[in-house]
């Protein structure tokens, strides 16, 4: 699918309101300072916008907050989740809280889930 103007526009404009989370998450993973993985945050892919997409390792974290809690829209994330799945990604689905409470944990996951290579429990 071709990105669009719109979601170019789109994907720039979540990148300068990123939370306090999705920041958090950003200075760990940025200028590939985990494991020399390259992320890019509020990522145009297909049809959606990722939060954080490694190319690489066909990689998407959703960093999810408090708007991801009603069926409409746990219902959006399941959709979302089935179109990077069904086009090759894993997808790994982060909460804000998760974020604050165990980041050096997340990135841990993180690692595991771009590649068993980069795990710290072989």
């Amino acid at each position: 699918m071709r990105q669009t103007r719109l979601m170019t526009k789109r994907a720039r404009s979540l990148r300068r309101e990123l939370t306090d989370a999705e920041r958090k998450l950003w200075y760990a993973l940025r200028a590939h300072r985990l494991a020399g993985l390259s992320f890019r945050r509020q990522e145009p892919c297909g049809p959606f916008i990722a939060d954080f997409l490694c190319a690489e390792a066909r990689l998407v974290i959703e960093v999810d907050g408090a708007t991801h809690s009603t069926e409409d829209e746990i219902a959006y994330d399941r959709r979302r989740d089935e179109w990077f799945v069904a086009n090759g990604y894993r997808v790994l689905r982060l909460t804000n809280a998760e974020i604050y409470r165990n980041l050096d944990g997340i990135c841990e996951t993180i690692l595991a889930a771009a590649h068993p290579r980069f795990s710290t429990h072989t």
